[in-house]
């Protein structure tokens, strides 16, 4: 006798599943589809707008990034003064407080080619703010005359130049640039984290910095604070702030507001948001509509099984059993090509990043639209007459 809560009843629900494979196919590729985008795109976004506040998490020594009032993301260049820096060091709390500056500047190429470079100057004594990582050379190298370092995705793709015999080469140690007609020589080459407006970065000693930059009356584009020990930097931060009427920031907050000012004044989280509907809404329909016509073929075998005696809570858990395990197997493919996908992008101008929670999103979407899809099938097999298996 059949067992309706046994698993001779999800053996038959398996077989009518995977017994008809051009259906079977055409609802996975749906769902794999919809998790593909649904994963892929938030990725692409969350590693684009991660890259927006790039520049301070490559200073983690730093407690609180002390700036103009005005400042509303980290590349936004608003100089401070320089008895800026002596006030900052004279709040209580504050156990160092170093410059640091970031201009654009123009740099020109052994072969001729005029490029920009955003330009990074590093306290003197400490060099505190370069690049997290150094593959060739040394930081304490930029104390040498003219020196500079150079990031290594800078100077293997948007540095590159023609050599003397016409071969196209890397900027490499030991090479001379001209920035703003000053002679800078290359010491060291550096990794930092990729930003958001792609542009080459350079890293010398502060004062050799302002003498690279353009003439202003201002030059201090930021000050670096860290704290005693035991201080919290948010207190610390508000301590700046209401001490000296400039704005300050911990890293977190810092890296929010940068954030904020990228996703609130451009257009880049609504195009993404687009994507990402449109995956969905495409995956529902063709999943939906491959499920349902899936249903609708097999009534005759859910007629059989109802006019056998099964309850109709029965057949409905056959078919949540199909649509759970087709939207499982195009989750998994779905994830694993976005998976893929950011491995063959690591380390390239494509930003890619996925956290566990954007699985977690892609999970729930395609669970949704299994669920909508179930539904519409489970309304045709229990409005099923059981007598259609007689007819004909």
């Amino acid at each position: 006798m059949l067992n309706p809560d046994g698993i001779i009843v999800n053996l038959i629900a398996l077989k009518m599943l995977f017994g008809d494979r051009g259906k079977f196919v055409g609802m996975v590729l749906g769902l794999t589809f919809a998790a593909l985008v649904m994963t892929q795109q938030p990725s692409i976004f969350i590693g684009l707008m991660t890259r927006t506040y790039a520049a301070i998490g490559d200073v983690p020594i730093a407690d609180v990034w002390v700036m103009d009032p005005g400042v509303q993301y980290v590349e936004e260049n608003k100089p401070l003064r320089d008895t800026d820096l002596a006030r900052v060091r004279g709040v209580a709390g504050v156990a160092w407080a170093v410059p640091l500056y970031k201009g654009i500047i123009n740099a020109k190429l052994p072969d001729g080619q005029t490029k920009s470079i955003i330009l990074t100057g590093l306290d003197d004594a400490t060099l505190i703010g370069g690049p997290p990582a150094l593959i060739e050379g040394r930081l304490a190298d930029l104390r040498r005359a003219d020196a500079i370092i150079i990031d290594r995705e800078a100077a293997e793709n948007r540095l590159r130049y023609v050599g003397p015999e016409g071969e196209e080469r890397s900027l490499a140690i030991g090479d001379e640039i001209e920035i703003n007609d000053n002679r800078a020589t290359v010491v060291g080459i550096g990794v930092s984290t990729r930003d958001f407006i792609l542009v080459p970065k350079a890293f010398t000693t502060y004062s050799r910095a302002i003498d690279f930059a353009p003439p202003q009356r201002r030059q201090l584009t930021y000050v670096l604070a860290k704290g005693r020990d035991g201080e919290h930097p948010g207190a610390l931060a508000r301590r700046i702030e209401a001490q000296t009427g400039l704005k300050a920031l911990t890293s977190a907050e810092f890296e929010q507001l940068t954030l904020d000012y990228w996703m609130t004044n451009t257009g880049i989280p609504i195009n993404f948001g687009v994507s990402v509907l449109l995956g969905f809404l495409v995956g529902a329909a063709v999943a939906g509509q491959s499920f349902f016509n899936f249903v609708r073929e097999n009534l005759v075998h859910y007629a059989v099984l109802k006019a056998m005696g099964l309850r109709g809570g029965v057949l409905v858990r056959m078919v949540l059993l199909q649509a759970l395990i087709v939207g499982g197997i195009g989750y998994g493919i779905g994830v694993g090509l976005t998976a893929l996908f950011g491995t063959f992008m690591r380390d390239t101008v494509l930003a890619f990043r996925m956290p566990p929670a954007l699985l977690a999103f892609a999970g729930v979407g395609v669970l949704v639209i299994v669920l909508l899809s179930a539904l519409l099938a489970i309304r045709a097999v229990l409005r099923m007459d059981p007598a259609v298996v007689f007819r004909g």
